[in-house]
């Protein structure tokens, strides 16, 4: 497979928050951010790979700053390296105000997603090319995390077994 830059990867949704997706303190809801980070991962991932994926995993998620209705939100996603049938996904979201644009970042995540044939198995996806400076760190971050979870989901099938056998 060819590999590609991460530029080629590159997503950005922008919208303006409406009432429906309020909550009663006039702030958007967590899960229609999450919603819209899911998609936005989609996109790069799909865009990457060149195949419908699906999504794996969403790493750590915290909500630093409100978003109002009646700003706009800004999701911006990419690839940060690709494993096998794997890719890492970061995802960042800001506010904009409607007249003065100023744009403040309130959230980050790591969506993993595996790209899938059109009978829904895992197939191999390209390799990525990190060229920035920024885009290197994001690619040797990428493979830390990537043992992380590895091991969190050893953990887990261990603790299983042990339940299963108790």
């Amino acid at each position: 497979l060819t590999p590609k830059p991460v530029r080629e990867s590159q997503s950005e949704i922008t919208l303006m928050v409406l009432p429906n997706d309020g909550n009663p303190m006039g702030n958007i809801l967590g899960g229609m951010v999450m919603h819209q980070m899911d998609i936005v991962a989609a996109i790069a991932a799909g865009r990457h790979s060149g195949s419908y994926v699906v999504t794996a995993s969403m790493d750590h998620l915290d909500f630093r700053a409100p978003i109002r209705v009646g700003e706009i939100i800004i999701l911006k996603a990419s690839v940060n390296r690709a494993f096998r049938t794997s890719m890492e996904v970061g995802v960042k979201v800001f506010r904009e105000g409607v007249y003065n644009r100023n744009r403040e970042h309130t959230s980050s995540a790591y969506l993993t997603f595996v790209a899938v044939d059109d009978d829904g198995s895992p197939r191999e996806v390209p390799p990525v090319v990190p060229e920035t400076a920024e885009e290197k760190r994001r690619y040797r971050e990428a493979g830390d995390r990537r043992k992380w979870r590895l091991e969190e989901v050893a953990t887990r099938r261990s603790r299983q077994a042990r339940r299963r056998t108790s």
